[in-house]
């Protein structure tokens, strides 16, 4: 007896389509803010996670307000991964100067003689956003005393920033 064996050999194939339909995702994503113009938080550190890998950048837009300290910040974060799936966020830091200015090298009360007034003194300004500060001189007002020779003079100066804010005070010779 003779035994035969036949092998057959079958051939498949088999296709995988592999897709990244899954965005990044940015952390963390910065709230939106409103700061005065000297409290501008740096920008923070922000990553993110894919599945197959995403690269971050980062861009920040100025929108000028009102004055020069005014104005909002537009700071945006996109992770994008190689297959163009992205993340997007933006935050809004309105930044405003609501401060008042202030005066420097400002002359002290005194009480001083009759023939020994001091001279006008030329006070500073300064400001928390910036130096821009103008000292105006608003006048004199003199208070008579009881006599002649004896009265008050009240000095005054304004500082105004370049939002409006602004700040009097009056020195008091007497």
């Amino acid at each position: 007896w003779k035994a035969t064996c036949g092998i057959k050999i079958a051939t498949c194939e088999q296709r995988v389509t592999i897709l990244d339909t899954k965005p990044p995702v940015l952390t963390p994503k910065p709230v939106d803010v409103t700061v005065e113009c000297h409290q501008i938080p740096n920008p923070p550190v922000v990553t993110t996670t894919d599945n197959c890998g995403a690269t971050v950048t980062y861009v920040e837009q100025k929108v000028n307000g009102n004055c020069t300290d005014n104005y909002i910040l537009y700071r945006t974060w996109t992770a994008t991964d190689g297959c163009g799936n992205t993340d997007v966020h933006t935050q809004k830091i309105t930044v405003k100067d609501s401060t008042n200015p202030g005066l420097t090298g400002f002359p002290v009360d005194v009480t001083v003689d009759c023939n020994v007034v001091p001279a006008l003194s030329s006070p500073g300004g300064s400001d928390n956003c910036d130096n821009t500060v103008t000292v105006t001189y608003l006048g004199e007002v003199r208070t008579d005393g009881n006599c002649p020779d004896g009265y008050t003079l009240t000095r005054t100066w304004k500082a105004e920033d370049n939002c409006g804010n602004t700040f009097t005070k009056s020195q008091k010779i007497t």
